[in-house]
């Protein structure tokens, strides 16, 4: 055989493979009248695991391209080229073509072992449900009449929600907002993808965060935007590169998480952050602020927001409950000029003809009762145990071997690992042990990080994590 799998591309090998087959199969380069070569043929002669060949095939039959038979091996499906004269889709090539493209392999595959296998999960951005206020939400559904229409309701989402959060926002993170410049989204992600698709267009360019949970989010290369990344120091960005990269590249838009960021906890320092907004003002550059964290200071200090601190209205403010109260909710908003909020809340009628209005009327609920204080002093409280307890036994097992900061807040703690490894292999002699963690290439370009998030497990799974992962470590 000629062919041989690209090892440096980001396709899986097994992809790779099928691909090549299904086109064969179409060019006649596999031959309707004689069988595929067998499983172990293949894996010898390409000198990959017979598994790859095995997870090829298992496509390929999916798609109904080829049949299994005992005795007479692989071959092509007769559905294709037999009596019937049927064809099937070539799913695969339809796949490839859409222009929303896929989450990183290494996402997909971190995703897939947290649901399907029992795993220590230091990987999850997702608050465990010990963490949620139940007995709160319970009390709501239970005690109080849904007066809400169970029909479409206004474009922007509920008013007397988007009224609450009015309240909420300058109580808790003195932002001055009116209803109309409020838009509900189903979770802070959904708002990232309606102002990347709504407010840019294909050429434009934007700054990242370098690590950022931004980092390695597809929305940016489906919309064809171009990235530029600026490096985290202690205090967050430099507002200097941020300048230098706008006289070179025109940039269009910034993209920041300043309060506990998502991966390394870094605070964006204030005179930073001041910085900004002037470069912000004097340039015209929008700011997207992306705030799912700052209640969470385990100091009890209150964070300053940027839009709290914007006088000109250059930043949207994006939050959600998703970190604070509960995922399943996907109660998220966005805070901007009246004219964007209107042409996001449109973009957004289109493809869901408006948020639900069931858990609105929870979260409503939730927001504007005295649970929601009392729930957050007790969700601090539980997260800064389980801060102590990762950074505990990352000093036990990994004393010298791995460097970090401790987190003043938020749920991520952003590790770097002093000797040299194979992230990949470590990521899979992890899993063996039974821990999963997110290896930090996808959140940035630097080598020889992992991101562990304390806010999934107890603390007894957390310390028992950290010893597997540190298993892991030596074995390699």
């Amino acid at each position: 055989m000629d062919w041989k799998p690209d090892r440096t591309a980001k396709k899986a090998i097994y992809k790779q493979l099928a691909e090549y087959i299904e086109n064969g199969i179409a060019n006649g380069t596999f031959p309707p009248d004689k069988p595929l070569p067998s499983e172990r043929y293949l894996a010898k002669e390409l000198n990959v695991n017979r598994s790859t060949v095995v997870s090829a095939y298992d496509e390929l039959e999916s798609n109904g391209l080829i049949q299994r038979n005992r005795g007479s091996g692989t071959t092509i499906s007769r559905d294709i080229w037999g009596i019937t004269k049927k064809r099937i889709p070539s799913w695969n090539r339809y796949i490839e073509a859409g222009s929303f493209l896929p989450n990183l392999p290494v996402t997909q595959r971190i995703r897939k072992e947290a649901v399907e296998h029992k795993l220590i999960n230091l990987a999850s951005g997702e608050l465990s449900e010990d963490l949620f206020p139940l007995d709160s939400l319970r009390q709501i559904t239970a005690s109080r009449s849904f007066i809400g229409s169970l029909g479409y309701d206004h474009p922007q989402g509920n008013l007397i929600l988007r009224e609450t959060i009015t309240k909420h926002v300058k109580q808790f993170r003195r932002i001055e907002a009116d209803p109309s410049s409020i838009l509900i989204t189903s979770g802070a992600q959904q708002a990232l993808h309606l102002v990347v698709q709504c407010l840019l267009k294909p050429g434009d360019a934007v700054v990242l965060e370098d690590p950022s949970y931004n980092y390695n989010l597809p929305i940016f290369k489906s919309a064809r935007i171009k990235t530029f990344f600026l490096s985290l120091d202690k205090d967050g960005i430099n507002p200097d590169e941020l300048l230098t990269l706008h006289k070179k590249h025109r940039i269009k838009m910034i993209f920041l998480n300043p309060s506990f960021q998502n991966p390394t906890g870094t605070l964006l320092h204030e005179k930073k952050r001041k910085a900004i907004l002037e470069i912000s003002s004097e340039h015209g550059i929008p700011v997207v602020e992306d705030d799912p964290y700052s209640l969470t200071s385990f100091s009890g200090e209150e964070v300053t927001t940027l839009k709290s601190m914007d006088t000109h209205g250059n930043v949207l403010y994006i939050s959600s409950l998703s970190k604070i109260v509960a995922s399943g909710l996907r109660i998220g908003w966005i805070i901007g000029p009246k004219p964007v909020i209107e042409r996001l809340s449109d973009a957004k009628q289109q493809i869901d003809f408006g948020h639900a209005s069931f858990t609105q009327w929870i979260a409503n609920d939730f927001l504007d009762s005295e649970s929601f204080q009392s729930h957050i002093n007790s969700l601090v409280k539980e997260l800064e145990k389980r801060r102590d307890q990762i950074t505990t036994s990352l000093n036990f097992y990994l004393k010298d071997q791995v460097e970090f900061s401790i987190p003043q807040g938020g749920i991520h703690l952003w590790c770097r690992i002093k000797k040299d490894f194979n992230e990949m292999l470590l990521l899979e002699e992890s899993i063996k042990r039974g821990v999963i963690y997110v290896p930090g290439s996808t959140m940035g370009s630097q080598k020889g990080f992992v991101r562990f998030t304390f806010a999934r497990e107890d603390e007894e799974s957390i310390h028992e994590g950290i010893k597997r992962f540190a298993e892991a470590l030596h074995s390699l």
